[in-house]
Protein backbone atom coordinates (compact mmCIF):
# COMPACT_ATOMS: atom_id res chain seq x y z
CA UNK A 1 0.00 0.00 0.00
CA UNK A 2 1.23 3.50 -0.73
CA UNK A 3 2.72 5.63 2.05
CA UNK A 4 0.46 8.61 2.80
CA UNK A 5 3.27 10.22 4.20
CA UNK A 6 4.97 13.59 2.59
CA UNK A 7 8.70 13.63 3.81
CA UNK A 8 9.65 17.72 3.87
CA UNK A 9 13.05 18.11 3.36
CA UNK A 10 14.87 21.50 4.14
CA UNK A 11 18.39 21.13 3.13
CA UNK A 12 21.42 23.55 4.73
CA UNK A 13 24.33 22.89 6.71
CA UNK A 14 24.80 22.60 10.89
CA UNK A 15 25.55 24.17 13.37
CA UNK A 16 25.49 28.08 14.19
CA UNK A 17 27.74 29.44 12.26
CA UNK A 18 26.19 28.39 9.30
CA UNK A 19 22.40 29.01 10.56
CA UNK A 20 21.90 32.15 8.60
CA UNK A 21 23.78 31.43 5.34
CA UNK A 22 21.88 31.67 2.36
CA UNK A 23 22.60 28.07 1.78
CA UNK A 24 20.52 27.61 4.71
CA UNK A 25 17.30 28.98 3.43
CA UNK A 26 15.83 25.19 3.23
CA UNK A 27 16.57 24.86 7.04
CA UNK A 28 14.63 28.38 7.28
CA UNK A 29 11.45 27.01 5.15
CA UNK A 30 11.21 23.54 7.23
CA UNK A 31 11.41 25.11 10.66
CA UNK A 32 8.84 27.96 9.62
CA UNK A 33 6.69 25.65 8.26
CA UNK A 34 7.07 23.30 11.12
CA UNK A 35 6.39 25.90 13.42
CA UNK A 36 3.12 27.29 11.68
CA UNK A 37 1.56 24.71 11.70
CA UNK A 38 2.39 23.81 15.34
CA UNK A 39 4.64 20.51 14.92
CA UNK A 40 6.51 19.53 18.27
CA UNK A 41 10.09 19.78 18.61
CA UNK A 42 12.69 18.96 15.88
CA UNK A 43 14.14 15.56 17.82
CA UNK A 44 17.35 13.19 16.86
CA UNK A 45 16.63 10.91 14.25
CA UNK A 46 18.22 9.40 10.80
CA UNK A 47 21.42 11.37 10.82
CA UNK A 48 19.19 14.61 11.37
CA UNK A 49 16.33 16.54 12.77
CA UNK A 50 12.54 15.26 12.72
CA UNK A 51 9.37 16.15 13.58
CA UNK A 52 5.83 15.32 12.16
CA UNK A 53 1.88 16.78 12.71
CA UNK A 54 -0.77 16.69 10.35
CA UNK A 55 -1.56 19.59 7.32
CA UNK A 56 -4.67 19.60 5.30
CA UNK A 57 -5.77 16.06 6.54
CA UNK A 58 -2.15 14.50 5.62
CA UNK A 59 0.74 13.47 7.76
CA UNK A 60 3.53 15.49 7.60
CA UNK A 61 7.16 14.52 8.52
CA UNK A 62 9.94 17.40 8.31
CA UNK A 63 13.49 16.34 8.38
CA UNK A 64 16.86 18.74 8.27
CA UNK A 65 19.77 16.43 7.40
CA UNK A 66 22.53 17.26 9.73
CA UNK A 67 25.21 15.28 8.05
CA UNK A 68 26.55 18.64 5.68
CA UNK A 69 24.93 19.33 2.55
CA UNK A 70 27.29 16.94 0.30
CA UNK A 71 25.84 14.26 2.29
CA UNK A 72 22.02 15.06 3.05
CA UNK A 73 20.96 11.74 0.52
CA UNK A 74 21.91 9.70 3.52
CA UNK A 75 19.87 11.25 5.97
CA UNK A 76 16.51 11.47 3.52
CA UNK A 77 17.13 7.76 2.51
CA UNK A 78 17.21 6.49 6.14
CA UNK A 79 13.91 8.25 6.29
CA UNK A 80 12.64 7.34 3.32
CA UNK A 81 13.03 3.50 3.84
CA UNK A 82 12.10 3.28 7.23
CA UNK A 83 8.91 5.28 6.92
CA UNK A 84 8.48 3.55 2.74
CA UNK A 85 8.09 6.74 1.74
CA UNK A 86 8.28 6.91 -2.48
CA UNK A 87 10.66 8.99 -3.87
CA UNK A 88 7.79 11.22 -5.32
CA UNK A 89 6.34 11.87 -1.89
CA UNK A 90 9.61 13.94 -0.84
CA UNK A 91 9.25 17.50 -1.30
CA UNK A 92 12.75 19.37 -0.85
CA UNK A 93 13.14 22.57 -0.07
CA UNK A 94 16.70 24.38 -1.32
CA UNK A 95 18.76 27.59 -2.34
CA UNK A 96 18.82 28.45 -6.09
CA UNK A 97 21.33 30.52 -7.73
CA UNK A 98 19.41 31.03 -10.88
CA UNK A 99 16.25 32.36 -9.49
CA UNK A 100 16.60 35.94 -8.38
CA UNK A 101 16.45 36.78 -4.46
CA UNK A 102 12.60 36.14 -3.44
CA UNK A 103 12.11 34.55 -6.13
CA UNK A 104 10.52 30.75 -5.98
CA UNK A 105 9.63 28.07 -8.22
CA UNK A 106 8.14 24.53 -7.77
CA UNK A 107 9.26 21.29 -9.66
CA UNK A 108 8.95 17.98 -10.27
CA UNK A 109 11.97 15.89 -10.33
CA UNK A 110 14.60 16.94 -13.00
CA UNK A 111 18.24 17.31 -12.61
CA UNK A 112 20.73 18.45 -9.84
CA UNK A 113 22.16 21.87 -11.75
CA UNK A 114 25.60 21.21 -9.55
CA UNK A 115 23.68 21.70 -6.33
CA UNK A 116 25.63 19.41 -3.72
CA UNK A 117 22.55 18.33 -1.72
CA UNK A 118 20.19 17.63 -4.73
CA UNK A 119 23.25 15.58 -6.13
CA UNK A 120 23.37 13.56 -2.76
CA UNK A 121 19.65 12.81 -3.01
CA UNK A 122 20.10 11.95 -6.29
CA UNK A 123 22.38 9.60 -5.23
CA UNK A 124 20.24 7.70 -2.68
CA UNK A 125 16.86 8.29 -3.70
CA UNK A 126 16.34 8.92 -7.07
CA UNK A 127 15.90 12.27 -9.28
CA UNK A 128 12.14 11.94 -9.25
CA UNK A 129 11.25 13.73 -6.11
CA UNK A 130 9.40 17.19 -5.87
CA UNK A 131 11.57 20.53 -4.65
CA UNK A 132 10.60 24.17 -3.97
CA UNK A 133 13.71 26.38 -5.45
CA UNK A 134 13.89 29.73 -2.91
CA UNK A 135 16.16 32.03 -5.40
CA UNK A 136 19.17 33.53 -3.82
CA UNK A 137 20.08 35.06 -6.59
CA UNK A 138 23.89 34.42 -8.39
CA UNK A 139 26.37 36.47 -8.16
CA UNK A 140 28.09 38.33 -11.36
CA UNK A 141 31.10 37.20 -10.87
CA UNK A 142 31.37 32.88 -10.91
CA UNK A 143 34.38 33.35 -8.72
CA UNK A 144 32.19 34.29 -5.85
CA UNK A 145 29.38 31.82 -5.89
CA UNK A 146 31.20 29.70 -2.93
CA UNK A 147 31.38 33.00 -0.99
CA UNK A 148 27.29 34.04 -1.94
CA UNK A 149 26.28 30.88 -0.70
CA UNK A 150 28.13 30.77 2.53
CA UNK A 151 27.47 33.90 3.60
CA UNK A 152 24.53 35.11 5.92
CA UNK A 153 21.51 36.91 4.40
CA UNK A 154 22.48 41.52 4.62
CA UNK A 155 19.99 42.62 6.70
CA UNK A 156 18.70 44.57 3.50
CA UNK A 157 17.49 40.37 2.62
CA UNK A 158 15.09 40.48 5.59
CA UNK A 159 12.20 43.03 3.57
CA UNK A 160 12.15 39.86 1.36
CA UNK A 161 13.35 37.43 3.11
CA UNK A 162 11.20 37.39 6.30
CA UNK A 163 7.73 37.39 4.05
CA UNK A 164 8.90 34.67 1.61
CA UNK A 165 9.51 32.28 5.04
CA UNK A 166 6.40 33.31 6.22
CA UNK A 167 4.22 32.98 3.51
CA UNK A 168 5.75 29.57 2.32
CA UNK A 169 4.42 28.13 5.57
CA UNK A 170 1.38 30.10 5.68
CA UNK A 171 0.25 28.75 1.98
CA UNK A 172 1.91 25.06 2.53
CA UNK A 173 -1.30 23.17 3.08
CA UNK A 174 -1.69 24.01 -0.88
CA UNK A 175 1.39 21.96 -1.73
CA UNK A 176 0.29 19.45 0.77
CA UNK A 177 -3.20 19.30 -1.67
CA UNK A 178 -1.11 19.14 -5.23
CA UNK A 179 -2.19 22.90 -6.05
CA UNK A 180 1.33 24.21 -6.98
CA UNK A 181 0.66 26.93 -9.16
CA UNK A 182 -1.62 27.99 -6.19
CA UNK A 183 0.96 27.73 -3.86
CA UNK A 184 3.35 29.93 -6.20
CA UNK A 185 1.04 32.43 -6.96
CA UNK A 186 0.01 33.47 -3.45
CA UNK A 187 3.53 33.35 -1.99
CA UNK A 188 4.92 35.77 -5.02
CA UNK A 189 2.01 37.79 -4.36
CA UNK A 190 3.06 38.05 -0.41
CA UNK A 191 6.59 38.68 -1.60
CA UNK A 192 5.60 41.35 -3.61
CA UNK A 193 2.14 42.87 -2.92
CA UNK A 194 0.48 45.31 -5.38
CA UNK A 195 1.11 48.95 -5.00
CA UNK A 196 -1.59 50.51 -4.01
CA UNK A 197 -3.88 52.68 -6.86
CA UNK A 198 -2.84 56.73 -7.21
CA UNK A 199 -5.33 58.38 -6.89
CA UNK A 200 -5.72 61.68 -8.44
CA UNK A 201 -6.87 64.59 -5.72
CA UNK A 202 -10.69 66.09 -6.61
CA UNK A 203 -11.57 68.85 -8.88
CA UNK A 204 -11.75 72.15 -7.44
CA UNK A 205 -13.34 75.36 -8.46
CA UNK A 206 -11.88 78.20 -10.41
CA UNK A 207 -11.51 81.36 -7.99
CA UNK A 208 -11.99 84.59 -9.32
CA UNK A 209 -9.51 86.87 -10.07
CA UNK A 210 -8.95 89.81 -7.67
CA UNK A 211 -7.87 91.77 -10.46
CA UNK A 212 -11.10 91.55 -12.60
CA UNK A 213 -13.69 94.32 -12.81
CA UNK A 214 -17.17 93.10 -10.92
CA UNK A 215 -18.72 95.86 -13.49
CA UNK A 216 -20.76 95.35 -16.50
CA UNK A 217 -21.04 99.11 -17.55
CA UNK A 218 -19.60 99.45 -21.23
CA UNK A 219 -16.67 101.70 -21.03
CA UNK A 220 -17.79 104.01 -23.93
CA UNK A 221 -20.41 105.69 -21.88
CA UNK A 222 -23.79 106.37 -23.52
Amino acid sequence: MPSTRLLVVGLGNPGPAYAGNRHNIGFMAAEAIARRHGFGPFRARFQGEITEGTVAGRPILVLKPMTYMNESGRSVGAAARFYKIPTEDILVFHDELDLAAGKLRVKDGGGHAGHNGLRSLHGHVGPGFRRVRLGIGRPSDKERVVGHVLKDFAKADASWLDPLLAAVAEQFPLLVRGDAGAFMSKVALAVNPPKPKRTDPPDTPDKPDPGASGSSEDPRGV
